[in-house]
């Protein structure tokens, strides 16, 4: 029996694997508080905005690329070359003496690290679970990521205080030799057989040229509205005035662990368009809510909110995709969907920044929650249905056939 068809879902894989991709996001999420460094130097914002976002562009673009050689070489292997990579690459952030070239280079090897461990990672643990509960697997690689994304800041500050930034460069490494460790223990995930490779050449022969659009474009307009409320909702907060935003964010992050830890397997048991849809519809109304807020018990009330339906849409769309291009090319359709859901968040951000500049931010969301909507009635209408639910879209039944 393979661990994917092992009907216990906290299996004992799985959970190594989770453990894994947990320390890895910490080791990571440690460097946001990298950009307090440069003060000492006196580095512009651009400059800092530039150091820091290199780490990004090429995780996004170095995905899609490493999407293929994890279904031709096997998830682990890729896995821990790219926490290998990162291994040798952070301890050299002990080099660095100014804003210059050094670490801009330096967080680019990250992002080719991360972009490479994290893909091959989830992947990883999307294989460990059981086969019809994809979508759920899938929530609970983002609960881990969720809070390791919130730890992490916490223990870089902590560490900060009391060793400067050499030891956040060693706790980071610690965290990375502890991921290696897990994925190390992990079994050997299934990889494609020389039939399935052969596949891979035609993945999107089956689908129309409008209907890859529509496809790659969800997660581009979801990552969008997300950058609208992620990047600018502190500012709005600020501007009513609210008070603190901190509230928000807890409301948030908490919203979307707790729904993808119960009901993240609602396209599991009912189809992936049926979640995705209504989950973009709650996404949407809570742009407008947020647009009307004018007290702190409203303000932790859209957060809820969005945190909810993003609790829904990331597990639901992520294993669409999955659906749609085979599960024989999963981490293809995962480091596309990343990309994807990435390129959306660096485009949102300057988009709706110039929507704001121009009317407020207000008037920003409900835009957003406009866009979001329209777009995805279009894909709920016109979206192909995965090739397991097409032979039973005319029996009724919602459930994806395995």
């Amino acid at each position: 029996m393979t661990p994917a068809e092992n009907k216990t879902f906290w299996n004992r894989d799985f959970i190594l694997a989770i453990l894994g991709y947990f320390f890895l996001f910490m080791s990571i999420s440690l460097f946001f508080l990298y950009p307090l460094f440069f003060e000492r130097f006196g580095a512009s914002e651009s400059r800092i905005g530039l150091i820091m976002g290199i780490h990004s562009l090429t995780a996004i673009f170095v995905r899609p690329f490493f999407g293929r050689l994890i279904d031709v070489r096997g998830r682990k292997r890729v896995s821990l070359f790219g926490i290998g990579l990162l291994f040798v690459t952070v301890p050299l952030f002990h080099l660095v003496r100014d804003a210059g070239i050094l670490p801009l280079a330096l967080r680019g090897l990250t992002g080719l690290g991360w972009g490479i461990s994290m893909t091959a990672t989830i992947t990883i643990c999307s294989d460990l679970a059981p086969v019809e509960k994809l979508a759920h697997s899938m929530g609970i690689v983002g609960v881990a990521g969720l809070v390791a994304s919130a730890l992490g800041p916490l223990a870089a500050e902590e560490t900060m205080r009391r060793f400067d930034f050499t030891g956040l460069f060693v706790l980071s490494s610690v965290f990375l030799a502890a991921a290696f460790f897990f994925i190390l223990a992990t079994r050997e995930s299934l990889r494609a057989d020389a039939h399935q490779v052969k596949r891979r050449t035609s993945v999107f022969r089956h689908l129309s040229v409008p209907g890859v659009l529509l496809i790659a474009a969800l997660p581009v307009f979801h990552g969008a509205v997300r950058s609208a409320v992620v990047y600018f909702i502190a500012l709005f907060g600020r501007s009513i005035p609210i008070g603190r935003v901190a509230p928000f964010f807890f409301s948030f992050s908490a919203a979307a662990i707790l729904t993808r830890l119960w009901i993240g397997d609602l396209s599991d048991r009912y189809g992936r368009k049926q979640v995705i849809f209504p989950a973009a519809c709650i996404i949407s109304l809570n742009c407008v809510l947020i647009s009307s807020v004018r007290s702190q018990a409203m303000f932790m009330l859209t957060g809820f909110i969005g945190g909810f339906g993003q609790g829904l849409i990331f597990p639901a769309l992520s294993a669409y995709i999955i659906d749609i291009l085979g599960r024989e090319n999963k981490g293809l359709a995962l480091s596309l969907y990343l990309s994807l859901f990435d390129v959306g968040m660096g485009m949102g951000s300057p988009f709706f920044g110039w929507i704001s500049d121009l009317s407020g931010y207000r008037t920003m969301y409900l835009i957003a929650g406009a866009i979001l909507f329209l777009f995805s009635a279009l894909f709920a209408l016109k979206a192909p249905l995965p090739p397991s639910q097409l032979g039973e879209a005319g029996g009724g039944k919602g459930r994806t056939r395995r």
